[in-house]
């Protein structure tokens, strides 16, 4: 059977032949705006493949928008953090925003449940990033298997309202365990389970605001952890 060609594409596919006399000139500013959005474009794709996968443990079917990551960043408080964690990097939109406002001497260690997003992860070119398969709730044993010392900041984008309430209250338990004294916690979520999860390990958070132009809006909260001597 031959494929039938309707006049209109047998105009255009005539315009892409290298004898067409209209030359369509190489725009260096417009190629580097496609292959941007090929990766977002790309990005998203594994993003949602990951959510396919295991809706479970994805907070949500696309990555945080720019929106977010800026919101995240205000609510982390880089500026003397010299360890960083991630918890669900995904595809490491956030990730990459983080190192951009973290310190020279900082590191930041991104863990994730799904091996490809580590991959993903594990690709961004940066000395000061460890990337890591496992679980949250083994926090401490991951921190120490890489050599770093209590977590100044821990950011957390894994969805606490999926999974069972023992599991998110380990995860946060380790995540206090973990933090230096007047550390921060950070999450954002489509839900509030989190805060009533955290607030009994941390106490009322110190900051909580919306991200209406997320796409989903998400909220984002931050606990601080105490010093030892109140």
């Amino acid at each position: 059977m031959q494929t039938r060609r309707f006049p209109l594409e047998s105009s255009y596919n005539k315009l892409l032949e290298p004898s067409c006399a209209i030359q369509f000139a190489w725009d260096p500013i417009l190629e580097k705006t496609r292959q941007r959005q090929r990766t977002r474009s790309n990005k998203s794709i594994d993003f949602f493949r990951g959510f396919l996968k295991d809706p479970r443990q994805v907070g949500s079917v696309i990555p945080s928008s720019r929106f977010m990551e800026r919101k995240i960043i205000e609510f982390s408080e880089l500026d003397d953090a010299r360890v960083v964690v991630e918890l669900g990097p995904g595809t490491g939109g956030t990730t990459r925003a983080l190192l951009r406002a973290m310190r020279p001497d900082a590191r930041l260690l991104a863990i994730d449940l799904d091996s490809r997003f580590t991959a993903i992860v594990a690709a961004i070119d940066d000395p000061r990033l460890i990337a890591h398969t496992g679980s949250a709730a083994d926090l401490g044993a991951v921190l120490k298997q890489h050599g770093l010392l209590a977590a100044d900041v821990v950011i957390s984008g894994i969805p606490f309202s999926t999974m069972p309430a023992e599991i998110g209250s380990a995860i946060l338990q380790g995540v206090y365990d973990s933090l230096a004294d007047n550390g921060r916690f950070v999450a954002y979520q489509f839900r509030a389970e989190v805060a009533r999860l955290a607030d009994p390990v941390f106490g009322d958070s110190r900051r909580a605001a919306p991200v209406p132009l997320n796409i989903p809006p998400m909220r984002i909260w931050q606990w601080t952890k105490p010093s030892a001597g109140g």
